[in-house]
């Protein structure tokens, strides 16, 4: 059996290794830092060979990205509140998703009001909106076929409850008559 080698942990090689990374996925500065993180203790099980101040070349890498703009916590936060939005993700799991990002809380804030201001909407009609577009997505209620909707409403409403949205708003949108009725909220 090989042993696995891993590279030294360098300056030069955390350098690249966030690069590689945002080349591809965009991050939060806290994504960012988890992602060196975990690249550092690979090293460590592979035995190879650490820089003394690993955690300080860390902070300085996050930091130069930072300050270059490439990395910007806010923007990211209003882009993915979006595209969570779009997709039919209710409040409460854009929130969540977002601090698993590494989002922190006044930015989360920011993003969710941000979101209503573009949307021109208040938050229940922001999650109103967000429930019509997962029923649309998932052909949940409304856009189930006449025949099966009633065989089917409990697991409309299940599949509701575990994407995050109270009761009466599952249950406004499942027993919805037509899909014509969610755009009037």
């Amino acid at each position: 059996m090989v042993k696995r080698v891993a590279r030294p942990i360098t300056a030069k090689y955390l350098q690249n290794a966030a690069a590689f990374y945002l080349e591809r996925y965009p991050s939060t500065a806290e994504g960012l830092r988890r992602v060196l993180n975990r690249r550092v203790a690979k090293a460590k099980m592979l035995d190879a060979p650490i820089m003394d101040n690993v955690k300080q070349a860390i902070e300085t890498v996050v930091a130069k990205f930072v300050d270059a703009g490439v990395i910007d916590d806010k923007a990211f936060a209003q882009t993915k509140a979006r595209s969570l939005h779009r997709r039919g993700t209710s409040s409460r799991v854009t929130r969540q998703k977002l601090k698993m990002a590494g989002v922190d809380g006044g930015t989360l804030d920011d993003a969710m009001q941000g979101l209503d201001i573009e949307l021109d909407v208040t938050p229940a009609q922001r999650e109103w909106r967000a429930a019509a577009a997962l029923a649309r997505r998932r052909r949940l209620g409304p856009y189930r076929l006449t025949e099966h909707r009633a065989d089917h409403r409990l697991r409309d409403l299940a599949t509701m409850a575990r994407a995050g949205f109270a009761y009466d708003i599952a249950r406004k949108v499942v027993d919805a008559a037509t899909p014509d009725a969610l755009d009037e909220g």
